[in-house]
C-alpha cells in the first residue's frame, strides 16, 4: 500500500511477515505499466520483469560474462553450451530439463521459438520487438532433442549478445499475434524466482522454486512511492526495507543511518530536453543551438539536485550527445556547455531572423516565440522543480514559456511514440542495458520499425546514413567510430539539448543480506538475496 506519513509504518502493513518467511517491502517511483515484458516501457517494467521471467542469456552483475539459466551450461566451464552452424548464420542451444512455468506446465524449446515468433510477428505492437526482429531470422525446435536452432540476419562475433529477451509461455496465448490488453499484462506467467499479479496499488511477488532457481525471501511487495521525503522518512522508521531510487538532497540523511545502507545502482542513464525541430522558429538549428546555449547546467543542478557547485566529484555529470561520458561510444571531442551564453545565443537569434523587443523574442511572423515545455512527472522526484527551473531559464533568455507535467503513463504511451507533437520541449531520462542502441531514438520513423522511440518525430537523412553506419558494422571500432560521428552530428543539429548523467542510489536497511544490484535490470541476482530481520507483527 501506497505511504503518505512517516507514520504509515506504525500500521504494521508494509512489514508484514507470514508464517515460515518474510515479506520484504520497497518504494518504487511508480506501479509497472505491464507486467509483459513485450510491452515494457519503464525502467519499473524491467525492474519487475526481472523477478517474473527468465531471459534467454543475461551479464552477471558479478563479472559481466553472458550467462543463461534457461539453457544448458557447458560441463567444464559456466557458460552457455552452444553450437555455431550455417558460418555463424545460425545457433545451435540447449534448454535445460526440469525448469516448470509458475503454473507447472513444463518450459521447453518450444516457448523460445514461440516467444521469438511472438516478437516476429508484425501485428504484435512491442518496441522491444523491434531489436530482435533486426537481428533474428527465425527459431526452429530441434526433434528427439531439448534444443533450439535460431537463425540470424547476418553473422554476429558474439550471437548471444542478441538473446537477451524475457522467454514466454506458448500455452498461455491463442498464437504469436499478443496483444498488450490480455490478462497475461497483470497477472504473468514466467519462470523467474517470484510469481506476481499487479494490483491497484501495489504488486506483490511470491517465491517460486525451481530447479534453477531458490529464491531466499518469500514475499516481495512493490508499493508506490511518493513524496521523496516521506519515502526516505518511511525507510529510515523501518516501515518499508528500501527505496529504488533515492534523490541526492536526501542521500546524507540515509548514509548517516546505521541500519540503512545506500547501494550504487548504474542505470547508464542520461537526461535530455527534446527539441521539436518541425514545429514554428525550432525549425532553425539556430534557435535550437541558443536553447542550449541559453541553459546554464551549473545552475540547473544546483537548483534541483541540490550538487555543491565546489564538490568535486558531484552526484551529477554533464553531457555533450547521447551517451553517459563512461561508455565508448561518447565523443570527448564534444564538450558539454556548463554554463549559459547568452550573447552567443543573442547572435544567434539574430541571425536566424528573429527580432528582440522588451527582452522577449519574436519570430518572423511577428508573434513571440513560446515554448511549451513538458516533463516525465516522476523525474521531480529526482531533481525537484526541474521543470520550472529550465522553463525561468529560457524565460530569462527571452522566450515565453508555459509548462505542464506529464503523468508516467502518458509518456510512455505517447511522448515516447512521437504522438506528443504539440509540445515544442520535453524532459525526460533515457537508460540502456548492456547494449547501447541509439538508433530507435534518432532514425526517422517508419513502417519497418525504425525510430520507434523518437520522441518528436526528428528527420535527418544525415542522421539516418550514419544510423546506418552503426547497424552495417562488423567490428567494434566501426561501431565505436560510427557513434562517434553520431555524437558529433547531434550535438551540431540538437534534436536534443543534452542534460546529464545522474548517478542513482537506493537504499536498502540491513536486514535485506546479499542484496547484489544488477545494471539496469536491478533483480538480476535475486537468487542471493536474503531477510534476516526481526518478524514485524501483521496488521489486526
Amino acid at each position: 500500500m501506497k505511504s503518505t506519513h512517516p507514520l504509515f509504518a506504525a500500521v504494521g502493513l508494509l512489514g508484514t511477515v507470514l508464517l515460515g518467511g518474510a515479506t520484504v517491502t520497497y518504494y518504487e517511483e511508480s506501479l509497472p505499466t505491464t507486467m509483459n515484458p513485450l510491452f515494457a516501457r519503464t525502467m519499473v517494467d524491467f525492474r519487475s520483469h526481472e523477478l517474473i521471467f527468465d531471459r534467454m542469456v543475461f551479464r552477471s552483475a558479478i563479472n559481466n560474462e553472458l550467462r543463461s539459466r534457461v539453457l544448458v551450461e557447458n560441463a567444464q566451464a559456466p557458460y552457455v553450451k552452444l553450437e555455431r552452424l550455417e558460418a555463424g548464420l545460425a545457433v545451435k542451444l540447449w534448454v535445460k530439463e526440469g525448469v516448470k512455468w509458475h503454473d507447472g506446465e513444463k518450459f521447453g524449446p518450444e516457448d523460445v521459438c514461440f516467444t521469438i515468433a511472438a516478437m516476429l510477428d508484425e501485428s504484435t505492437p512491442s518496441p522491444i520487438a523491434k531489436t530482435f526482429r533486426e537481428s533474428i531470422n527465425s527459431c526452429e525446435s530441434v526433434k528427439g532433442e531439448n534444443a533450439v536452432i535460431i537463425h540470424f540476419k547476418k553473422a554476429f562475433h558474439q550471437p548471444l549478445e542478441h538473446l537477451q529477451f524475457s522467454v514466454l509461455p506458448k500455452h498461455s496465448f491463442q498464437g504469436t499475434s499478443i496483444s498488450p490488453d490480455l490478462d497475461f499484462s497483470s497477472r504473468p506467467i514466467g519462470t523467474g524466482p517470484m510469481k506476481g499479479a499487479k494490483g491497484r496499488k501495489e504488486v506483490k511477488f511470491e517465491a517460486f522454486a525451481n530447479v534453477h532457481h531458490s529464491p531466499k525471501i518469500d514475499i516481495l511487495s512493490l508499493n508506490e512511492g511518493g513524496d521523496p521525503f516521506v519515502q526516505v522518512r518511511t525507510l529510515l522508521s523501518g516501515g518499508v526495507h528500501g527505496v529504488i531510487s533515492v534523490a541526492p538532497p536526501l542521500r546524507p540523511d540515509v548514509a548517516a543511518a546505521d541500519d540503512v545502507a545506500l547501494k550504487s545502482y548504474d542505470l547508464r542513464s542520461w537526461w535530455f530536453v527534446a527539441v521539436n525541430t518541425s514545429k514554428g522558429a525550432l525549425k532553425d538549428k539556430r534557435v535550437r543551438q541558443a536553447l542550449n546555449l541559453t541553459i546554464d547546467r551549473n545552475e540547473l543542478r544546483e537548483l534541483t539536485i541540490g550538487v555543491d557547485p565546489n564538490d568535486d566529484n558531484p552526484p551529477c555529470e554533464f553531457i555533450s550527445g547521447p551517451f553517459v561520458q563512461s561508455s565508448p561510444y561518447y565523443n570527448r571531442q564534444i564538450k558539454p556547455v556548463e554554463k549559459s551564453d547568452r550573447a552567443t545565443a543573442r547572435t544567434l537569434m539574430t541571425a536566424s531572423g528573429a527580432t528582440e523587443n522588451a527582452g522577449r523574442w519574436m519570430w518572423t511572423d511577428g508573434q513571440p516565440i513560446t515554448l511549451k515545455i513538458g516533463m516525465n512527472a516522476p523525474l521531480d522526484a529526482e531533481a525537484k522543480d526541474l521543470l520550472n527551473q529550465v522553463g525561468n531559464q529560457f524565460q530569462a533568455g527571452g522566450f515565453d514559456r508555459t509548462v505542464y507535467k506529464i503523468t508516467q503513463d502518458d509518456w510512455a504511451r505517447k511522448a515516447v511514440t512521437g504522438q506528443m507533437t504539440d509540445f515544442d520541449l520535453l524532459i525526460g531520462k533515457w537508460s540502456f542495458g548492456q547494449v547501447e542502441d541509439v538508433n530507435p531514438l534518432f532514425h526517422s520513423r517508419s513502417k519497418d520499425g525504425k525510430g520507434a522511440l523518437n520522441v518528436f518525430n526528428y528527420n535527418s537523412t544525415v542522421t539516418d546514413a550514419i544510423l546506418g553506419k552503426f547497424d552495417a558494422a562488423k567490428t567494434d571500432t566501426e561501431a565505436r567510430d560510427a557513434y562517434h560521428e553520431l555524437h558529433a552530428s547531434l550535438s551540431d543539429d540538437l534534436p536534443y539539448l543534452f542534460l546529464w548523467k545522474l548517478d542513482t542510489k537506493s537504499a536498502w536497511r540491513n536486514e535485506v543480506r546479499n542484496n547484489t544490484i544488477s545494471p539496469y535490470y536491478y533483480f538480476t541476482e535475486f537468487d542471493g538475496w536474503r531477510y534476516e530481520g526481526a518478524a514485524v507483527p501483521a496488521s489486526p
